[in-house]
């Protein structure tokens, strides 16, 4: 049955879901393997990493929410371990982890910016001693192996923001930058810098793309990745501008790869959207109510299921917002809300804080959507995926100080 009129909302929520890993019923997921993290990873296309760190890291949740319980440790040797790296740190969502055999997209990003300097880096190598100092940050990273920014000893002044960077720390970032360094592990989260050519796996294909190449592959997965989308959020989905992006669109569907729909979003009307010509089948499943998601999971508020603009109130009417930066008598829900899927709609959100030595679970806030019910299949689901999420965390209790509406916070620890 085809519905080349127009698609309905159910059908695109599904396809959304379904092509983020964000369907699979709750205890469907198979074993969390090493090979399944990589798959996650190589399905998304990257995962966002954030220094924020209120519960696990944002990376860590962001396979947490499509796997359940796993071992962190078992996704640090993808990136870190040189027996078993498959992943690496670059930058396509800003700083994120990807497969390394997309590795040579990160080439002419580097060419760039070895070839014409930010005029902040011109500037800084200009200051007496700085040009000098790159020079003897790489020669002791040849000599000593991996370093930490902390391993270059600073006297000067310390002037308290986090951009502030020491100069050694300055010299290892932009030749990170310029591809001459890798990330090759992470000490209490620091990075530890050392010579590519020592990081990256000899089977890494290094046959650089033209510029263009590069967007044209980032947009299509993109769109891939998105599932059913509106042209220009495949863009949204790396760090490619909107008018960058829409030479390469029309490209993608002129080639047929992108296909134009119809369908329905959260306001009722018909939408032009696209779909990637591989997702077209898991369309029509979708409208034919054979593709439905079944998962309770929470969501980094840096999960890539928000990259697309607009997209968490176009399909959900639901607002994703990081409230950490925001000061804290303005804030509406919380420093650090972790978004509450239930099936196909986002039902809530709630701010935790884990607190490590007593492995106990705060949250200082759950909250209910607006006209959303705590039936008891809500309630059971959000308790089914709580105990995986206290178990994630190594975390024995969970106390909530408070939430709207109040029965949804004593009916949670009631089901737990």
């Amino acid at each position: 049955m085809s519905h080349t009129n127009r698609y309905p909302l159910r059908a695109v929520r599904a396809l959304a879901l379904h092509a983020q890993g964000l369907s699979t019923p709750n205890g469907n997921e198979g074993a969390p393997t090493q090979e399944a993290i990589y798959q996650v990873v190589k399905r998304l296309g990257c995962v966002q990493i954030d220094t924020l760190q209120m519960v696990q890291r944002s990376h860590y949740l962001a396979l947490w929410s499509r796997l359940g319980c796993y071992d962190p440790a078992d996704f640090d040797r993808l990136v870190y371990s040189p027996e078993e790296r498959k992943l690496f740190e670059g930058w396509q969502r800003r700083a994120s982890i990807i497969p390394l055999d997309e590795y040579r997209y990160q080439m002419p990003l580097q060419r760039y910016q070895r070839e014409s300097h930010h005029h902040w880096y011109e500037h800084w190598l200009s200051q007496e001693g700085n040009m000098e100092l790159v020079d003897l940050v790489r020669v002791r990273v040849r000599q000593e192996g991996g370093l930490r920014a902390s391993d270059f000893e600073y006297k000067g002044p310390r002037r308290g923001s986090w951009w502030d960077w020491k100069p050694a720390k300055i010299a290892l970032e932009h030749l990170y930058g310029f591809g001459e360094l890798m990330i090759s592990g992470r000490v209490n989260f620091q990075r530890v810098y050392d010579l590519t050519g020592r990081v990256l796996p000899d089977w890494v294909n290094l046959d650089e793309p033209s510029p263009g190449e590069r967007d044209g592959f980032w947009i299509e997965q993109g769109a891939r990745a998105l599932g059913i989308c509106q042209p220009l959020q495949a863009a949204d989905y790396s760090y490619l501008s909107r008018p960058q992006s829409r030479p390469h669109l029309d490209d993608l569907l002129t080639e047929g790869k992108l296909v134009n729909v119809q369908a329905e979003l959260a306001d009722g009307k018909a939408h032009a959207l696209v779909v990637h010509r591989e997702n077209l089948g898991l369309l029509e499943q979708a409208a034919d109510g054979a593709l439905l998601p079944r998962r309770t999971t929470f969501l980094s508020p840096f999960d890539s299921l928000f990259w697309a603009r607009q997209r968490d109130q176009q399909l959900w009417i639901f607002r994703n917002k990081l409230e950490a930066y925001t000061p804290a008598p303005q804030r509406q829900w919380g420093y650090y809300c972790l978004p509450i899927l239930h099936h196909d709609r986002l039902v809530g959100r709630f701010d935790p804080k884990l607190e490590r030595k007593n492995g106990l679970l705060r949250l200082k806030a759950l909250f209910l959507e607006e006209g959303v019910l705590p039936d008891e299949e809500l309630v059971g689901d959000v308790a089914s995926a709580m105990r995986d999420f206290l178990a994630f965390h190594k975390a024995s209790s969970l106390e909530i100080e408070r939430s709207e509406p109040a029965e949804i916070g004593s009916r949670l620890l009631a089901a737990l």
